[in-house]
């Protein structure tokens, strides 16, 4: 059991060291690399769709790497290569998109839904009535009740 323990132990430990970027990819100036991975990072994998760039594996985001390299490579500025990918894959494409009006839904929809969820709820709760503590029973009730009680006695 502790064998096992320790090979899972190892295995996870190797797996976060994986990364999606293949030996060819990689700059030989240091500084363009890091701003190539800090680029990476804020960039969607458009097949992925909940990963940037620079931890997925899909042939697209290995392009997507490649393209933001070539740009650096050519002189561009961090800004001027996202916004050369957003013009050819739109704001998607951008793992934190800008805050402004065509994307406020985005941003604020879901702290809208789960206020208008709390809304519902306590509208609900509030039109419901209440539930009398000692409702009124019948006379056949009341004595199918003593006779549940007597029953219960002997």
């Amino acid at each position: 059991m502790r064998r096992l323990a320790l090979s899972l132990a190892v295995l996870l430990g190797l797996a976060w060291t994986a990364m999606a970027l293949e030996p060819g990819e990689a700059l030989d100036d240091p500084a363009l690399e890091a701003r190539a991975r800090a680029l990476s990072k804020e960039l969607r994998c458009l097949v992925c769709q909940n990963e940037s760039i620079d931890d997925s594996a899909a042939p697209l985001a290995r392009d997507l790497r490649l393209l933001v390299r070539e740009r650096l490579l050519a002189g561009d500025s961090d800004s001027q290569v996202l916004d050369h990918i957003v013009a050819r894959y739109g704001e998607f494409v951008l793992l934190r998109p800008p805050v402004r009006p065509g994307t406020w839904l985005l941003w604020f929809g879901p702290f809208a839904a789960v206020a208008i969820g709390a809304g519902v709820i306590a509208w609900r709760v509030r039109r419901k009535p209440a539930r009398a503590v000692n409702p009124e029973l019948t006379e056949d009730e009341e004595r199918r009740l003593r006779d549940i009680v007597n029953d219960g006695r002997n």
